[in-house]
This record gives C-alpha cells, structure tokens and sequence, in this order.
C-alpha cells in the first residue's frame, strides 16, 4: 500500500479543534516543514502535546493553540523560547505543564486506551496543585499507597519527523534518540512521518537497521518526502540545530511572528524555505549539537 503524500496534504487534514501531538524534543527532530504549512491555514483552536520547542511557539505566536500539554518548551541552546513565552504571559493559551515522566505515561496510557495510568511521579512537586483537574488513586490491593493517576493524552492526529521511510509506513530513525516518537504514533488515531528520504523497502532488512525501528508501519497514515524538513531543528546524524536562526526567530518575540512569517513561510514552498534559511549545503553542513 503506496501511504505517499504531501507536507501541504497533512497540513490540510488537520482541523480546528483538533488534538495535536507533535513528535521531536526541543529543538530536535521535529516536523517544522507541516509547522510551517500550518501557519498558512486558518486553523485554529488545537490541543497541542508536544516536548515543546519553535513548533509550539510558532504556532502559539500565530494563535493556533487553544491548550497546550507539555514537559517543557526550550530550544536547547537558545533556552528560553520567546514567543511561547509571551503567549504564556498574555494568558493566550490554557496550559497544562507535567513532568516529562507524566507526560510520557499520559501517552503510554493513551496507546494502550486506558483512562490513566498510575504513577508516583509528580509528589512532592507542584503538579497537583497547577493542575488539580489531575486526580489520586488508591491502590486497591493490601498495600493501599497512594498514587497520582496521570490522565491519557489521546491525540486526533500525530506527526513526527524521520530519517527513512518506505512508501508503506516503515521508518528509521538513524540518530542517537528517538525520543518518543513511536508513542505520539500509538496515541493518535492518526499519525503522519515526514522524512528526509524515501528509501526501498529492502533498506530495512538488516536487524542492525531494525533496531532503529521503533515507529510500527499500521500506524502510519501517510508519509511526505521533506529533506531538511526538520529546520531550524536538528535532524542527526545529518545536520544540527541552526542556532543563528533559532536566534534570529526568537528575536522577534516582542514584536510578533509577522515579519518572520513574511520572510520563511508566505508564498514559500519545503525547497524556497530552505534557500531563503541559506540552501541545502548550508542546512546539512550544520554541526550536530554535542551534549
């Protein structure tokens, strides 16, 4: 079953009032090029799930999110990221902030259709008291402790970025982490991969390949060839965070996303963005963040 696509065909299924779980940590791995697409639409209103980074303060900036669920929202090496924060501050969005323990168990339980799951992450913090629509549970064999019950974060559609796929769903994920992406998948009732190469299904027979595999192929709706599709985010081993340009972006906090959006996305397909953020050489000579 041939599952190609187009950045701009997910983009558009997405809809106003949807729940959006987006894959990538901070500014690694994620989808920016469907981000972006999704900045030319008039959707609005989304729940997003993401481990946040300029996906969550793009589309916070251009009044997308109705709520948004998180661990955290950084870009790594520029920490702070501004226009998330200035929504944040204005009471633009609902928030619900988890510990990144929570957050995962809210996608495990979501996978396995459960309504929570148990945990005893988040005592002895301010989780509960942020978010005391978070209820305990007791356990209700001879031990009786006491554990929160981290609510599942269900998501209409996902999307995450990958190294490799297949036009049938199969994935690779070729840098040092996958993150959570493959739970973000098993959460959705949807999921869609963009990826830097559609490669023959025969790349993937080799079990030192299967073991970056973590993404199930039945779960995957559609795939979309997008190389540098992660920018301004990195995509390892095959080039690093652009942090001149996660600046430049961040630098435009205070005065909005307009200028920024005129400049990247309006009028831009995948390849113009990537000549107007310095070409293709430029994207993938980036050198890969150590930490």
């Amino acid at each position: 079953m041939d599952k190609t696509t187009s950045i701009e065909e997910i983009a558009s299924s997405i809809e106003s009032g949807m729940t959006l779980g987006i894959g990538g940590w901070g500014a690694r791995r994620k989808p920016m090029a469907v981000i972006r697409e999704l900045l030319k639409t008039d959707v609005k209103d989304l729940t997003i799930l993401s481990y946040g980074g300029p996906d969550v303060g793009m589309l916070a900036a251009a009044g997308k999110i109705r709520k948004l669920v998180f661990g955290f929202v950084s870009m790594d090496l520029v920490p702070l990221e501004g226009h998330f924060r200035q929504a944040r501050q204005r009471g633009a969005i609902e928030v619900m902030e988890v510990d990144e323990g929570m957050f995962q168990l809210g996608l495990k339980a979501a996978a396995a259709r459960l309504p929570f799951l148990p945990t005893r992450v988040g005592f002895g913090s301010d989780v509960m008291t942020t978010n005391p629509d978070i209820k305990t549970i007791t356990s209700p064999y001879e031990d009786g402790e006491e554990f929160i019950a981290m609510p599942a974060l269900k998501a209409d559609i996902a999307i995450c970025h990958v190294n490799e796929a297949d036009v049938a769903g199969n994935s690779r994920i070729s840098g040092p982490d996958p993150f959570f992406d493959e739970w973000f998948c098993r959460a959705a009732d949807r999921a869609y991969l963009t990826t830097e190469a559609i490669v023959e299904t025969d790349t993937f027979n080799d079990p030192m390949v299967a073991l970056q595999m973590p993404i199930e192929r039945n779960l995957i709706a559609g795939v979309a060839h997008a190389p540098c599709g992660a920018h301004p985010t990195s995509c390892g081993p095959l080039y690093g965070m652009d942090v001149v340009h996660l600046q430049h972006y961040n630098g435009l906090a205070k005065e909005g996303l307009d200028g920024y959006v005129s400049d990247f996305v309006t009028g831009k397909g995948l390849s113009d963005y990537i000549e107007s953020a310095g070409g293709y050489e430029y994207v993938r000579a980036l050198p890969l963040p150590i930490f």
